[in-house]
């Protein structure tokens, strides 16, 4: 049953969430979890697609051997997913030498990044290189299809501090199954969205459509994207630094879709596809191909043109991708498709933070504790910011930290 009146009231559950309910338990805290949808799991929900798992929104346990959630997830594939890239020039695959060129292309990348860390912070775009043949296309794959924003809005110490290593696992149940597990026997109360949080007193008080709910502290795990929009009311008001803090880390938005596939289509089981950045392709998508050997495909489009489909609907991404897909392969090869909708539900309104140039410090603010408030997720994580493992780290920090006495 879950306690009226809590030690602690945690907003959202998805990994901070359910992080922070476990963190609690372990301490003999009382805690109950709000969480305004249907399902748990907030940014990473497990669906069906042909009978195999099919997540939505996280995919990878990246730095696997370090992240926490690697533990609890036995049946991860032990090695990075995508096992080999294939380059789509337009109207050809790239020949070897052609792929060659391109990883060194993606090490000068890195390496202007490097030699740009002693600096003043700056946008991504501001040092990364330009000219060579394959540039725009390593801007566009490091910027908009991975960090969800173009490398001229991120923050150049931010993406070195949050610069992630391999391996990236794969669970086969999906991440989102995994962490549906690892809420079992939570005291949860799902479709309760909190429309206000007084912290003016001793304690706090939450009230919503569920009604009042007073508890000893908060912790709110929901997205910047929540925050900025003002759908959750705090009394009093945040102070200046936590409220400029939010607004430095907006949401950028990845956008992934899957199809069934039965046919093979000269690719192999987790081999990946990327296409060229031309005039006439300025903005292409990524795929990769048959996990685990399923009879599907997923991809994904970010940063400005995954916000401009997104506006538009999920048949308007779906659409595209179908495009995008008979444009290397031909008509007729896809089927059902499962397309994530971020950028438009209101519990989210976007995947991932991302600083803003010169805004390195947002993350460290937004985590300061308020006395018996505290924020948590994976935008205030420093070092794996952006993924399921910084908000899990996130969820047991924020309840360490509160104020409880």
């Amino acid at each position: 049953m879950s306690p009226t009146n809590p030690d602690v009231l945690i907003i959202g559950a998805g990994a901070a969430g359910i992080s922070a309910a476990r963190a609690c338990a372990a301490r003999g805290v009382s805690c109950l979890i709000l969480e305004a949808g249907a399902e748990i799991g907030g940014r990473a929900v497990t669906r069906e697609l042909g009978g195999a798992p099919f997540d939505l929104g996280a995919t990878w346990l990246h730095d696997a051997q370090t992240n926490p959630l690697t533990a609890f997830a036995a049946d991860a594939l032990d090695h990075d997913t995508v096992r080999e890239r294939h380059f789509w020039m337009g109207e050809r695959w790239a020949t070897p030498e052609e792929i060659r060129a391109h990883r060194l292309a993606e090490h000068a990348f890195f390496d202007a990044l490097d030699a740009a860390a002693e600096g003043p912070d700056r946008a991504v775009g501001e040092v990364a290189p330009t000219g060579g043949f394959w540039d725009a296309t390593v801007r566009h794959w490091q910027g908009a299809q991975i960090q969800a924003r173009e490398v001229e809005l991120l923050s150049l110490h931010d993406q070195i501090e949050n610069d992630l290593e391999g391996p990236n696992l794969l669970p086969r149940r999906g991440v989102g199954g995994l962490l549906a597990g690892l809420a079992e026997g939570l005291p949860m109360r799902l479709n309760a969205a909190v429309d206000s949080l007084d912290w003016s007193g001793p304690g706090v008080v939450a009230r919503g459509g569920f009604g009042t709910i007073r508890a000893g502290a908060a912790i709110v795990t929901v997205s910047t994207g929540v925050l900025a929009s003002g759908r959750i009311r705090f009394t009093p008001g945040l102070p200046a630094r936590h409220a400029q803090a939010v607004q430095d880390l907006p949401m950028g938005l990845l956008t992934k879709f899957g199809f069934r596939c039965g046919q093979r289509l000269g690719i192999a089981p987790f081999h990946g596809i990327r296409a060229l950045v031309t005039e006439a392709n300025p903005r292409p998508m990524s795929w990769v191909m048959w996990p685990f050997g399923a009879d599907h495909c997923f991809g994904f489009v970010g940063g400005a043109r995954a916000w401009e489909l997104s506006a538009r609907g999920p048949a308007a991404t779906e659409a595209a991708a179908r495009a995008e897909f008979a444009g290397i392969f031909g008509e007729g090869h896809l089927g059902e498709a499962v397309v994530s909708d971020w950028g438009e539900n209101p519990r989210f309104l976007g995947s991932y933070s991302q600083a803003r140039p010169g805004a390195l410090t947002a993350r460290s603010v937004l985590a300061e504790p308020l006395g018996r408030l505290c924020f948590a997720g994976e935008a205030t994580h420093r070092g794996l910011a952006g993924t399921i493992a910084g908000a899990w780290l996130e969820g047991e920090r924020a309840v360490a930290a509160l104020s409880l006495g």
